[in-house]
């Protein structure tokens, strides 16, 4: 009966943990992956939102901003190879085999230099094509408008400018040097452009066809048939109003040197009085029309010389745009809300690498010592870490190159 007491009223045994059954430091690492999921997540959020919230077919394709696929794949590819390889370390330390642990953790840090080179050079080429992530010194521009058209007549301006004696005799076509193209590009471009969406205010439409032109011609991904055919169609339109002008220019030439040689005359053939003020009243009103049809006939020229430049072999200019064939005028660029592309791309990119730059400071902070079974639990949390900032860029890659 004794004996059945005991057993009924015998307690199980607890054993009392002080804490959770998990590293402290794992514990704080977890704690902090977590504010960091929520910080991306808002980025990420907002450029879902921002992307698809944009007008269609405004947002730039990876093309348009130079974004180029296959080093974003090469770049994601290193970074899983680094996860991979910060997973060997970490067995490696496990077993104490403390050189394969280095082995594995300075091919994970070179994995990580890579990635950062890669992106480096991507940035680069970003500000080169004139992408930044901020409005100073700006070439981008959202809209095809009169503020565009004006910031390439300032360009061109600092261009008349800045090029030295040996750069202004330097060809960019056959019998084109910088120095004329320069000038041609303002006065039978931008100057010509602004000029007749002005005149063409009262139909927007045409307004913006206009100027849409000129865009084209500086800056373009993609070919259209139908600007290119819009400047061959409107070359050929000028081509006769300036023989009209021409001719009528010719004639005045003319009737002025038969004024001039009666004027001149001596004896029987000389004029009378009358006659040599009438003739004098008509040399007058010659010279104001001369003076005239210059005028109109001087932006046409200005224009068609323009053109021939830009339709000259096989259009090949045209073709490519300005932009790409002469960087070295740095022009000003349409890219339908890149300012807000850029922005975001350079957030998301900029936030990423610099976490990057933390990993491969944690690395760097044990990589000369030894990684033996005491570092296990140093390469594990620094591996949760790199883990992290590899999914990070996997969300990022599909996101920003490939839609």
């Amino acid at each position: 009966m004794s004996d059945s007491n005991h057993d009924h009223h015998d307690h199980v045994k607890l054993e009392y943990h002080p804490a959770l059954p998990l590293p402290l430091g794992k514990l704080c690492l977890w704690l902090f992956l977590s504010t960091e999921i929520m910080f991306f997540a808002g980025l990420i959020g907002a450029y879902v939102v921002l992307r698809f919230g944009s007008p269609v077919g405004t947002w730039p394709t990876p093309h348009d901003v130079h974004l180029s696929e296959p080093l974003g794949a090469i770049n994601t590819f290193v970074l899983i190879c680094s996860s991979l390889s910060i997973v060997l370390s970490l067995e490696a330390a496990r077993k104490n085999n403390a050189a394969n642990a280095k082995k594995w953790l300075l091919i994970t840090f070179t994995l990580g230099c890579v990635f950062l080179g890669i992106k480096a050079y991507e940035y680069k080429e970003k500000f080169a094509h004139g992408i930044f992530p901020n409005k100073e010194h700006r070439r981008l521009y959202d809209r095809s408008d009169v503020y565009y058209v004006s910031a390439l007549k300032v360009r061109l301006e600092e261009l008349r400018t800045s090029l030295t004696d040996e750069e202004k005799q330097i060809e960019v076509a056959p019998g084109v040097t910088r120095e004329s193209f320069v000038e041609t590009m303002f006065n039978g471009g931008v100057a010509y452009t602004a000029r007749q969406a002005t005149e063409a205010a009262n139909n927007p439409l045409e307004a913006q066809a206009i100027i849409d032109s000129l865009v084209y011609s500086v800056r373009h991904h993609e070919t259209t048939d139908y600007q290119a055919t819009r400047l061959r169609n409107e070359k050929k339109s000028l081509e006769g109003p300036l023989a009209d002008l021409n001719e009528k220019l010719k004639g005045i030439e003319a009737r002025k040197a038969e004024i001039q040689t009666a004027l001149a005359a001596e004896g029987d053939d000389k004029p009378s009085d009358e006659d040599a003020n009438k003739m004098r009243a008509e040399q007058a009103t010659l010279m104001q029309d001369q003076a005239k049809t210059q005028t109109e006939a001087k932006p046409l020229e200005e224009r068609i010389a323009f053109l021939n430049i830009l339709l000259a072999d096989d259009a090949h200019l045209l073709n490519h745009g300005i932009n790409h064939e002469m960087a070295w005028m740095e022009l000003p660029m349409v890219i339908p809300s890149g300012h807000m592309w850029a922005s975001t791309y350079f957030l998301l990119t900029g936030f990423h690498a610099l976490h990057v730059v933390i990993g491969l400071i944690i690395f760097l902070l044990v990589l000369f010592s030894t990684l033996d079974m005491t570092k296990a639990n140093y390469l594990e949390n620094a591996g949760l870490y790199w883990h992290f900032v590899d999914l990070v860029w996997i969300f990022l890659f599909p996101m920003l190159y490939l839609f």
